[in-house]
């Protein structure tokens, strides 16, 4: 079986190698047959080999070589090109410096006779073994006589000489390392080197990044793409479709070796497609593959710590520590050299190449399966702690332990993200895996927390029973703890709250309302800070109360809270609040009369469009009420109708009756600009007397919004046939008779209506977009051509002509 592995064991270049002997140590290696081209990466080592220095860095069977390779043989360089294939982590360095002037001989660079150097005698570059003409170091310390002479040799030359350095991987401060330094520092500008490595070569390479002279193609610019991925699978007569293609390369992230041992397996597999769907890291030819040539080369204490945080999506020095143990944490430095399948990620955080995890995982259950739980329990204490909830949670349920992942989540207060109440999501699994029925937690003593999540994860999923019940077992169990646990008391009767005001704001608004009630009172309860980071508890919050306080008559409170509700809900990203807040506001515009500026509310609600999925929207029938009234403003009927049909549809799914009462009233005021025969003075101002969903409050400013409306109705129907349409004229007056005033202006008429509307000169100027000294000046002209002094005088004036 050994055997077998090895011969079908990718090279570095993610292929199998070719049949016949090794390939020589010095000179460009021969372009194998099963290769498959990469421009876009040869295309970048032409443009790095024009500054100094190169590296290509990259986990074991990435391609690296593979990529050089097909660079030296395509290439586009500034001089000759020598190659040296180097002895990984074994390098000997008498054996590299006389390996890396033979290179250069045959390239064809002219070097001085070395062997007449004193204390330097020969060696087959090959074998260490003595041969004519080429140089060995014969102790440690000549290497420096060595690299300066090569040095000065390339540093005299006018053509610049490309060198490669294949599987370079020296230890810091070796003479190896320090030698290759200063060759590329004296010998500059003359040596491009380009170094191919499984770790970041000890090369000052922060120096040459601040210069802007170091090129690096990494690990993720090694991964391939889905064209070469379907290009690696026609070599071996495999053909999918590209949705196959593309998921088979982001199950191997990309990874050369990976890709080509999923395309041997599926050359015999009866269903390609399939293969696809299930291969994974757990793949036995690939946990072979790495676990050889990876694993089993690691000292015991690295290797506790690769398996250890293998539990983990993201890493760092700290939380590697405390899952793998001081000992094993304290190799994490060297485990970041070393190791190119850890990716950075910025801030410190790297995330492992996802298939050696997924092997890396298989091996640790393997092991130790009694130790996965309390690793992942681990995890999720340390990532809570640094505020890291959602991976925090995930961790919890992964060690099965929903006791913990319940008080994580409302001790954080963010039940919110459990129903959804923000863009911060928690892990999909905890809506899908909570039981409807918490009996169904085997081995778990309940507590509060445990039913609250489950009461919000039932209600996420549609399935208002088990929310209930869940609520009402959660509030039994919330009367059994202790009183010294004042704050876990507090943070579970808010979070209580929270899941009833969600429950209940569409089918039940005076409970809603309560509930909101609630939710403020307990904010004092908990700490500020936290407060501040779930805004979108405070958003519901207001936004319920502000909806309550408009149907109560209470316009300016109801404005106040809808406005600090939808800064909130924009804090908290949560687009359904938002448009609950400015819904409501539009409707509050649209009582009292200000038609623009409801219309404009409306549209800002209705950026980006409602979802179609959401029926039981309670903003969704608000708007379409509000655009029936804008409308019926605009002598709109079609519209008009359009949006209360729209309303009354929407009405049957969130019914309220504050909206269908609002609904209602503006049919008639339709049906009455229908009619062409606007109703008597008074008699639509008078319906909101005798509306009972109407509070008291709103009687007053309904009653002027509706006179407005029955105002525009008149002068639309009092208007000449053929006329510029800005002169009404009585139908009872003779066409050729004189009007009683000067004529208004279409502006003046726009300014009286709302000065019917007892809105204030700065008011009028808001609506109107004009400034205040143009409305007190258009307030002059209709006080003349009125032959008036007062507002009051104006509005009974107008009245009196049907102008209003």
């Amino acid at each position: 079986m050994d055997e077998w592995r090895k011969r079908q064991r990718p090279p570095e270049t993610g292929a199998p190698a070719p049949s016949g002997a090794l390939p020589a140590r010095v000179g460009v290696p021969p372009l194998p047959s099963w290769l498959v081209p990469r421009p876009r990466l040869t295309d970048r080592l032409s443009r790095g080999v024009l500054g100094p220095l190169t590296v290509v860095v990259g986990p074991v069977g990435a391609g690296k070589s593979a990529v050089a390779v097909e660079w030296a043989h395509t290439r586009t360089a500034p001089g000759p090109v020598a190659w040296v294939t180097c002895d990984g982590s074994e390098e000997q360095p008498d054996v590299f410096w006389s390996r890396v002037p033979a290179a250069l001989r045959e390239a064809g660079v002219d070097l001085p006779d070395l062997s007449a150097m004193p204390r330097l005698a020969t060696v087959d570059p090959a074998t260490g073994a003595g041969a004519d003409g080429l140089t060995s170091v014969a102790s440690l310390e000549d290497w420096p006589l060595l690299v300066a002479s090569v040095a000065a040799s390339l540093a005299g030359r006018e053509d610049p000489v490309v060198l490669v350095l294949d599987d370079f991987q020296p230890e810091t401060g070796s003479p190896v390392a320090l030698g290759t330094a200063a060759l590329l520092r004296h010998a500059s500008p003359a040596l491009r080197l380009v170094v191919v490595s499984r770790r970041d070569p000890p090369l000052h390479l922060h120096r040459y990044r601040l210069a802007g002279e170091l090129t690096e193609l990494r690990t993720a610019d090694l991964a391939f793409d889905d064209r070469e991925t379907a290009a690696l699978l026609a070599q071996h007569g495999v053909e999918v479709p590209r949705q196959a293609v593309s998921t088979l390369r982001d199950r191997a992230d990309g990874w050369a070796a990976g890709l080509r041992l999923a395309a041997m397996s599926m050359q015999r597999h009866p269903h390609p497609e399939k293969f696809v769907a299930q291969f994974a890291g757990d793949d036995e030819a690939v946990v072979s593959y790495l676990v050889e040539e990876v694993l089993d080369g690691q000292g015991p204490a690295m290797r506790d710590l690769l398996l250890s945080t293998s539990v983990l999506e993201h890493l760092n020095a700290e939380l590697a520590t405390e899952l793998a143990g001081r000992e094993a944490g304290a190799h994490f430095a060297a485990l970041v050299g070393q190791n190119s399948f850890l990716q950075y990620m910025g801030n410190g955080w790297y995330r492992c190449h996802r298939m050696f995890a997924d092997v890396l995982r298989v091996r640790l259950r393997h092991e130790a399966p009694g130790l996965v739980p309390g690793l992942h329990c681990r995890a999720a204490s340390w990532l809570a702690e640094h505020g890291l909830l959602a991976e925090a949670v995930r961790h919890a349920l992964a060690a099965g332990d929903w006791r913990q992942a319940s008080r994580l989540i409302v001790h954080q207060l963010a039940i919110g993200q459990v129903l959804a109440l923000t863009d911060a999501r928690l892990p999909n699994e905890l809506v899908r895996l909570t039981p409807a029925d918490l009996r169904d937690l085997p081995g778990q003593s309940l507590d509060p927390e445990t039913a609250l999540v489950a009461a919000a994860a039932a209600l996420r999923r549609g399935e208002q029973p088990a929310c209930v019940q869940a609520l009402e077992l959660a509030e039994r169990l919330l009367s059994r703890l202790p009183r010294e646990e004042s704050d876990r008391v507090a943070r579970c009767r808010l979070s209580h709250a929270v899941v009833r005001m969600t429950k209940d704001r569409c089918c039940d608004p005076p409970a809603a309302r309560a509930a909101a009630a609630d939710v403020e009172g307990l904010f004092a309860d908990v700490p500020r800070t936290l407060l501040a980071d779930r805004p979108e508890l405070k958003a519901l919050a207001l936004s319920i109360r502000g909806r309550a306080e408009l149907r109560e008559g209470g316009l300016k409170a109801a404005e106040a809270s809808l406005t600090a509700g939808l800064k909130a809900a924009g804090a908290a990203e949560n687009e359904a609040l938002r448009r609950d807040c400015l819904a409501e506001l539009a409707l509050l515009e649209v009582v009292r009369g200000r038609f623009r500026a409801a219309d404009e509310l409306a549209g800002h609600a209705q950026r980006p469009p409602l979802p179609a999925g959401m029926p039981e929207d309670p903003s969704r029938a608000a708007l379409h009420v509000v655009r029936a009234w804008v409308g019926m403003a605009r002598l709109e009927s079609g519209r008009a109708r359009s949006e209360l049909a729209r309303a009354h549809a929407a009405l049957r799914t969130a019914p309220d009756p504050f909206v269908a009462g609002i609904g209602s009233l503006v049919a008639q005021l339709v049906s009455a600009m229908e009619r062409g025969t606007p109703p008597p003075p008074g008699t639509v101002e008078a319906i909101p007397d005798t509306a009972e969903w109407l509070a008291d409050g709103l009687r007053r400013p309904v009653r002027q919004a509706c006179a407005a409306s029955v105002g525009a109705i008149r002068a639309h129907t009092l208007r000449r046939p053929g006329s510029d349409d800005r002169t009404a004229v009585p139908e009872h007056r003779r066409q050729d008779e004189p009007p009683p005033v000067d004529a208004l202006s279409a502006r003046e008429q726009d300014v009286l209506q709302r000065l019917a509307q007892m809105m204030t000169t700065e008011e009028i100027a808001a609506e109107l977009y004009l400034s205040v000294n143009t409305v007190k000046t258009h307030l002059k002209s209709v006080y003349r051509k009125l032959a008036v002094t007062r507002r009051s005088a104006a509005v009974r004036r107008a009245r009196e002509l049907e102008l209003l």
